[in-house]
């Protein structure tokens, strides 16, 4: 790839006129053009006037959509026009779906992984654990266009641990707590199961996702160890210093939502 601006690093200066030397799939030299041959082996990609960055993260997809039900049966064309469309157009090589089926992103991941189709490195927590009663009717998640399948339900500790310990045995790459408040009169989220499944997924060195639902959704969730916020929480006013301190005191990551 001869000739573009590329961006090594968000920290470094741009290479002008740069190079990138790519063999087997692997990128083995990078430089400007002046400082860096190109072997006459090598077939050149002018990219004169592009600019060229590393690939990049979005840390919060979903693949719950019906459009990727029965993921492993999906016509290959129909398959790789999906995750180009909501994916690797934008530049986007990793991702961390955080809510799905897990057995269905699972088949996802493997033909992707398998070279059948073009797309991301795919992560996933697979089902998120919530309160008894938290998710929607399946009418509503039919309306919504969204996929039907059974999450943990979670009204103490012990479940949080048990749920974690199964999901993470099946091969999910982090948890994801979901603290939508249940119609009355079902319990909210505890408190105490927040630690709990962290404890589970630290113990194999997993990340644990928050869904908080209000600034109290957010300490909590931080007093309990959890590693990113999935969401800011507008409806609940601006983040307070106590909040911004804690955070930071714990480096813990927040996604916001640019988009839905």
């Amino acid at each position: 790839m001869v000739g573009g601006t590329i961006y090594v690093s968000p920290t470094e200066e741009p290479v002008r006129d740069g190079v990138v030397l790519i063999r087997d799939g692997n990128i083995t030299a990078v430089g400007s053009r002046a400082s860096l041959e190109v072997p006459q082996t090598f077939s050149s990609l002018d990219c004169s006037g592009l600019t060229i960055t590393a690939g990049f993260w979005n840390s919060h997809v979903h693949f719950f959509e019906r459009k990727w039900a029965d993921a492993a049966t999906i016509p290959r064309p129909e398959l790789s026009q999906q995750l180009q469309e909501m994916l690797t157009r934008y530049g986007f090589t990793s991702v961390f779906d955080i809510g799905s089926e897990w057995e269905n992103t699972k088949r996802l991941r493997d033909r992707i992984d398998s070279w059948e189709v073009p797309g991301p490195r795919i992560r996933s927590t697979g089902e998120a654990l919530l309160a008894p009663g938290a998710m929607p009717s399946k009418r509503m998640l039919s309306m919504l266009g969204f996929m039907t399948f059974p999450a943990p339900e979670i009204a103490e500790a012990e479940q949080a641990a048990a749920a974690s310990r199964e999901l993470l045995d099946k091969g999910v790459d982090g948890i994801k707590l979901h603290l939508q408040i249940p119609p009355p009169p079902n319990p909210p989220f505890p408190e105490s199961a927040i630690p709990a499944a962290v404890r589970e997924a630290h113990r194999l060195g997993k990340p644990v996702f928050v869904h908080p639902n209000s600034d109290v959704d957010v300490m909590a969730a931080l007093r309990g160890g959890v590693d990113i916020i999935a969401h800011t929480t507008p409806r609940s006013g601006p983040w307070d210093e106590a909040i911004l301190e804690a955070m930071k005191k714990r480096r813990v990551a927040l996604t916001p939502t640019l988009a839905l």
